[in-house]
């Protein structure tokens, strides 16, 4: 069984590589990146662990191979000998991995500081255009600012499952929850940010290719988390501007809860008069 089991580990090395190598022909790789330059820095770094982790996989399985098919016990007459083992071999495979360890953290900390701690200004240090996403079993609820520019006051308009931004600039999301935990998912934008109950977390990013991509929720969050999933618009500032405004109209063409209960009332006093006495008192 010694040489079924190598020529299996070999078959292994073989179908995992030649996997990797038809991938990206075949569709199976990342999805499109439409994001900017910190976007593209985590396609470089995935790439750049992918082909470390690569050749520690290669020559692991072949070194298998090769003791499994030289020493297979039916046709190694030779017995075998077991030793205490290698203080220097348990040192180096130990400072080795640390050493890798401690380099990949060093090498990705200024592509998680773009990604996660620099937060993008514009025009000289003024914020970006800035959006609320809220995550909801099951949906993601869209706030974008009103005519005054500002989150959070009358003007402000809504809607679910639907984020519209302007290509070519940066877009700033207040990213917060609801309920459970949720997680703010644009894989064609390399951005993944939890949604923590209680908390505002900022995500940005800077799409460069108009189109529409998903918002999938990669985080599960109940029974219909497969269905919690939305849309990311990229366009042109004319067409956002248009979105927005057409937006306004279908959000001003709701009556409010409060205007409806006074023309209620406005039409009952019309049929059935209030007595002036009923009236002062």
């Amino acid at each position: 069984m010694g040489k079924f089991w190598s020529i299996l580990f070999l078959c292994v090395t073989i179908f995992g590589v030649g996997t990797f190598i038809v991938a990206p022909s075949m569709g199976w790789w990342l999805p499109k990146n439409v994001g900017s330059e910190t976007a593209h820095s985590i396609d470089h770094l995935f790439m750049f662990i992918l082909a470390l982790t690569g050749i520690v996989f290669i020559g692991t399985e072949l070194t298998l191979f090769f003791f499994l098919w030289r020493y297979d016990g039916k046709s190694n007459a030779r017995p075998a000998k077991f030793t205490h083992g290698s203080h220097t071999l348990e040192i180096c495979w130990t400072i080795v991995p640390a050493a890798t360890l401690l380099f990949i953290a060093i090498y990705q900390m200024n592509t998680w500081a773009a990604a996660k701690m620099r937060r993008p200004s514009v025009n000289g240090g003024a914020m970006p255009y800035t959006v609320e996403v809220t995550g909801r079993q099951f949906e993601w609820r869209i706030r974008y600012p009103g005519d005054d520019g500002i989150l959070g006051t009358k003007d402000d308009l809504f809607d679910v499952n639907d984020l519209h931004v302007p290509v070519n600039e940066e877009t700033l999301v207040a990213l917060k929850s609801m309920d459970v935990l949720h997680s703010f998912f644009l894989p064609n934008l390399r951005v993944k940010q939890d949604a923590v109950p209680g908390m505002k977390i900022p995500v940005w990013f800077h799409p460069v290719e108009e189109g529409a991509y998903d918002i999938p929720c990669a985080e599960l969050c109940g029974w219909g988390h497969y269905k919690m999933k939305g849309r990311l618009v990229v366009e042109s500032r004319q067409a956002f501007e248009k979105y927005l405004a057409d937006l306004k109209t279908r959000q001003n063409a709701v009556t409010p809860p409060e205007a409806e209960k006074a023309a209620a009332t406005a039409a009952n006093e019309a049929v059935n008069p209030t007595p002036l006495a009923e009236s002062v008192r």
